[in-house]
């Protein structure tokens, strides 16, 4: 009963927390007179991702290397084959194949790349951590550059810095909410990963099983509320740009930070069946939104089915 409190405090102070640095920082940023493009690039992304990066480095810095991985890796998969699935399956969205398909296109290859480098080095050490970042900083740089000419693709970033409105005015207000969702997030951080690792040992799964699951899902619910609440007010590009949006940042960002702060060996049990669906669901979801202008509720379905076909592998393994 104590470790489902725990979990349950975590996730809630996690989401609590996503939330205010969110809008504490845009607030800030708004003060600060940044263009709304830079703000949808950039700290909408890094927010709705800021659960994930503190529950991974909190994992890593507590010897759990399977949650700290885990985390990111089912928060990828689960981006798409559940929490799209969820928003699909409640309302199907349009989608802009000029606007998606670059940032689709790069979710597949991070996918790929991160991969490759796990499997050919073993570990995520600060020198790969560097390379993650800088190419994030690559990508940020890059995309703002491109949009910052106007288009589709960057009305999409722009109406995404809106997803958290309203964002509070005053300048010492924005900071309070940065600073006190910071708080809740190392706090919710730190709840989770005490009773994931306990819900592990006692149920005698891997840690990385639980990182996969339970802690990729609680993590992943900015998302989820963001995803969703774009959809049902029709800004459907946004909702799109969000999983994939995140699931860039996941892997550039959270993972190149936490190695940087503390290198992460690849857990044995981390094996083709991840990283097959990590891969195979950023290439799902890519050719479902370039062969398409509408993802509908047929292809939410095809998305759970495949949730539905992973967890069960992964817990018959």
């Amino acid at each position: 009963m104590e470790i489902a409190i725990q979990i349950v405090a975590g996730l809630a102070l996690l989401a609590l927390g996503g939330e205010g640095v969110i809008r504490g920082a845009v607030g800030i940023a708004r003060r600060l007179g940044l263009s709304e493009l830079l703000i949808g690039l950039t700290l909408v992304g890094f927010g709705t991702s800021s659960p994930e990066l503190i529950t991974s480095i909190d994992a890593a810095l507590v010897g759990s290397p399977g949650i700290a991985l885990g985390n990111v890796l089912g928060s990828n998969i689960g981006n798409i084959l559940l929490i799209l699935a969820v928003v699909l399956l409640i309302k199907p969205i349009a989608v802009n194949p000029a606007a998606v398909g670059r940032d689709g296109v790069i979710a597949l290859v991070v996918s790929i790349g991160l991969a490759a480098l796990a499997l050919i080095f073993g570990e995520l050490n600060r020198m790969i951590g560097l390379l993650l970042l800088a190419g994030l900083a690559i990508y940020v740089f890059a995309v703002w550059r491109i949009e910052s000419r106007g288009g589709v693709a960057a009305e999409m970033h722009v109406e995404s810095s809106h997803t958290h409105d309203p964002a509070p005015q005053a300048l010492w207000l924005s900071a309070l909410f940065v600073t006190a969702g910071l708080g809740l997030l190392m706090l919710g951080a730190n709840f989770l990963v005490t009773g994931a690792v306990a819900t592990a040992r006692i149920a005698g799964l891997s840690e990385t099983v639980i990182g996969l699951t339970i802690v990729a899902i609680g993590t992943s619910l900015p998302e989820l509320v963001a995803t969703l609440a774009a959809a049902l007010k029709g800004r459907s590009d946004v909702a799109f740009g969000n999983i994939v949006g995140s699931n860039i940042y996941n892997i550039l960002g959270i993972l190149g930070l936490t190695a940087l702060i503390h290198p992460l060996p690849i857990p044995k049990d981390v094996g083709l069946l991840d990283w097959g669906a990590l891969i195979g669901s950023a290439a799902l979801l890519l050719v479902f939104a370039l062969t398409g202008r509408r993802l509908t509720r047929l292809e939410g379905l095809a998305f759970l089915a495949g949730y539905v076909v992973f967890v069960y592998l992964l817990l018959s393994k």
